[in-house]
């Protein structure tokens, strides 16, 4: 596979707003077939990592799935959108300033302690198997804008991520990829079980 051909590729393949803010970067010692870490507020690209030497072992289709799912995930991390966390954040680095001014370190330590704590459930939540089934959806929504039907985007990135764990040598699955193949399944119409309310 020639590398800078397969980036130019992946690039038009991204939804154009994808291609602002997300860099495609060749990471060869990795054990990953593609992997991201989570975007950082203050980062001013959010790069996804390609081992290629992996990432020629799967097909075309599979690889479009699994960018589209990367870019997805990375997109739908928003940690300046109006919600309870958010506020919670900026209230207490705002009452952290506020008590600092006024040298109290009791004040200012349960101020800090609380957008810490806010910081972390953001995290956390974009960690979690809801944002991966999430990130699922939108690439299958992206791929149908590329020309594959719903059943086949999600038979492509259902066999995407079980090639991957074979293309990184690992034993089997892990918790939320058997949760997203099982989602993936039910959306493909090979299972007619799909996953608990709970994940939904």
């Amino acid at each position: 596979m020639e590398q800078n051909a397969e980036i130019r590729r992946l690039l038009d393949v991204m939804p154009a707003s994808g291609r602002m803010a997300i860099k495609i970067v060749s990471k060869p010692e990795q054990a990953q077939v593609i992997d991201a870490t989570f975007p950082l507020p203050w980062q001013q690209y959010r790069p996804i990592y390609i081992n290629f030497d992996l990432w020629g072992r799967l097909t075309k289709a599979q690889r479009d799935l699994l960018l589209l799912q990367k870019v997805s995930w990375l997109s739908g991390v928003r940690w300046f959108k109006p919600d309870i966390y958010q506020g919670v954040v900026l209230l207490g680095l705002l009452a952290g300033l506020i008590e600092s001014s006024q040298s109290d370190a009791v004040g200012v330590g349960v101020a800090v302690g609380l957008s810490a704590i806010a910081a972390f459930r953001i995290w956390r939540s974009n960690q979690s198997s809801e944002s991966e089934l999430n990130a699922d959806k939108a690439a299958i929504k992206i791929a149908q804008r590329r020309g594959y039907s719903e059943t086949e985007a999600a038979q492509y990135l259902l066999s995407a991520i079980e090639a991957m764990a074979k293309a990184e040598k690992r034993p089997g699955l892990d918790f939320t990829e058997l949760i997203r193949c099982q989602n993936l399944r039910a959306i493909a119409g090979l299972s007619p079980v799909g996953i608990p309310e709970t994940y939904s």
